[in-house]
């Protein structure tokens, strides 16, 4: 599934993108709030996110994981994902993404975002996003509000709840002081915010 906007284009994954990806990993920037910033090492990306990431589509047509290319200079600017929180019953699903650091500030990842839900609201029968970030995650937290998603629940997110959750260093993860943060839009509240030009559709 090809998707895109107006400076993105989004494209499932491919064994091709290991180098990409290792690269978005290393960053510290990037794995602060993940990790405290430390790197996937490459046998991680090649051996679990790369195979986790090609093989979601397959398992659940429509969800999943994309790889984001600026459509203008053909760059991997990072990836976007939508996931069911129940796999038997995808009336619900998680979106998450995560770019370069060098693409930040630019309103990509709010238009991957937006992309991605509309995905989700019109293709896929998701009666629900939601969204997890954390409290001093000040910029992811901007990118959900601007598509008009609500904060609903804070809590704490202990290291034996980040097993299995996208999060490769959880033995070393520190707890940050402030709280996790999930973050909802209904689609009925997304079809109140639509562009009139989007009506329709």
């Amino acid at each position: 599934m090809l998707l895109e906007t107006e400076r993105l284009a989004l494209r499932r994954f491919t064994r091709g993108d290991a180098d990409d990806l290792f690269e978005l990993d290393g960053d510290p920037l990037v794995m602060r709030f993940l990790n405290g910033g430390k790197p996937t090492p490459r046998e991680i990306v090649d051996a679990e996110v790369l195979p986790r990431f090609m093989g979601f589509d397959r398992r659940l047509p429509g969800f999943g994981f994309w790889a984001a290319i600026e459509k203008a200079s053909g760059d991997f600017v990072g990836w976007f994902s939508l996931r069911p929180l129940h796999e038997s019953t995808p009336v619900a699903a998680s979106l998450g993404f995560r770019l370069r650091s060098a693409f930040w500030g630019q309103g990509l990842a709010t238009e991957g975002a937006q992309a991605i839900v509309r995905v989700a609201f019109t293709e896929l029968g998701v009666g629900r996003v939601i969204a997890t970030t954390y409290e001093a995650n000040l910029a992811s937290r901007r990118v959900l509000e601007k598509i008009g998603m609500s904060l609903v629940r804070r809590y704490r997110m202990t290291a034996e709840d980040l097993r299995g959750i996208d999060t490769f260093h959880v033995d070393s993860y520190e707890l940050w002081d402030g709280d996790d943060l999930e973050y909802s839009l209904r689609r009925d509240e997304w079809a109140a915010l639509r562009h009139p030009e989007d009506r329709a559709t």
